[in-house]
C-alpha cells in the first residue's frame, strides 16, 4: 500500500525535534510521497533541504503563500521566478487568495495569485490552490485560465458539493481532503461520499488540521492513514484501494 500526502509542511519548525522519526514513522505505515508546498523566502531553505535528506520521498514546490503576500511581495515573486528557472519543481504552490485573517492586500493576492497561474503555464506545471474565505474571488482568477488546460489541486477543500463541482469542472482538477473529514459537522465527509473517488487526493497538511482523535494537536505525517481509513469508510471501500487510486491521482496531477 502507498499512500501519498499531496500538501505537507514537514520542514516547519514544528518537526525539528523528531521530524526523521516521525518520516519513518509513516513510511512504515505505507505514507511514502510527501509533497511540499513553499511558502516564501523563509522557508525557501528548510523546504530543499528536507528533499535532499528523503530525496525519494519527499518533492519540492515552488510558491509563494498568499498569507505572506504583503508589501514587498513584488520582490517574493521574483525569487520564486528565479528558483523555477534555476531547478526542477514538481508544483507551483502553494497560491490563492486567503480573506480570513486579513484583507489589506487583496488586489496584491489577486494579483500574486494570477502571476503565479501564469508561471505554471510557463514552465508547464500544476499548481496547488489556497483558498481560505475567497472561493468566489479564487475562482474568477482560475476561470481566466480555463482555456489552457493547467492541472491543479485545490488544497483543503471545505466548501458545498455545487462548489465541488464547479470546481471539477473548471479542468483537470482534483479536491485535497485532509483531516477536516474527520471533523464533526465539517461537511467534507459529504462531499467525499457525492464525488467520485477519482477527483481526490489526500493530505495532511501537517503540522496543520490534525484529524480526530488528534484534532487541536500538531499534525503527524503518519496520521495520513486516519484520513484514508475515514474515506474508506465513507466509499464503503478499502483503504487499500483509496490508496491505490489517490496515490495514482497524485501521478497524475505531478507526473511524479
Amino acid at each position: 500500500m502507498i499512500l501519498t500526502d499531496t500538501h505537507t509542511h514537514l520542514y516547519s519548525t514544528e518537526f525539528d525535534e523528531d521530524r526523521v522519526d516521525l518520516v519513518e514513522n509513516a513510511l512504515s505505515k505505507g505514507v511514502s510521497r510527501f509533497f511540499l508546498p513553499n511558502i516564501d523566502s523563509k522557508s525557501i531553505s528548510f523546504l530543499l533541504q528536507l528533499e535532499r535528506q528523503f530525496p525519494k520521498n519527499c518533492f519540492s514546490m515552488m510558491g509563494l503563500h498568499p498569507c505572506s503576500v504583503n508589501a514587498t511581495y513584488q520582490q517574493e515573486l521574483l525569487l520564486v521566478e528565479h528558483w523555477l528557472g534555476k531547478r526542477k519543481f514538481v508544483a507551483i504552490g502553494e497560491i490563492g487568495i486567503d480573506l480570513y485573517w486579513d484583507k489589506t492586500f487583496l488586489k496584491q493576492q489577486q494579483d500574486a495569485f494570477r502571476r503565479q497561474i501564469e508561471l505554471a503555464k510557463k514552465y508547464q506545471l500544476p499548481y496547488v490552490i489556497h483558498a481560505r474565505n475567497s472561493f468566489d474571488e479564487v475562482m474568477e482568477i482560475v476561470d481566466e485560465f480555463k482555456s489552457d488546460h493547467i492541472k491543479a489541486i485545490f488544497h483543503c477543500f471545505s466548501g458545498t458539493i455545487e462548489q465541488a463541482e464547479r470546481v471539477i469542472s473548471s479542468g483537470d482538477f482534483k479536491l485535497g481532503i485532509g483531516g477536516t473529514v474527520t471533523f464533526k459537522n465539517s461537511g467534507v465527509d459529504k462531499i467525499v461520499e457525492a464525488i467520485n473517488l477519482k477527483h481526490l487526493v489526500l493530505e495532511t497538511d501537517a503540522p496543520f488540521l490534525a484529524p480526530a482523535p488528534f484534532r487541536g494537536k500538531r499534525n503527524n505525517p503518519d496520521y495520513l492513514v486516519l484520513i484514508a481509513q475515514k474515506i474508506a469508510a465513507i466509499k464503503n471501500i478499502s483503504i487499500e484501494e483509496v490508496a491505490k487510486i489517490t496515490t495514482q491521482n497524485s501521478f497524475d496531477v505531478f507526473g511524479c
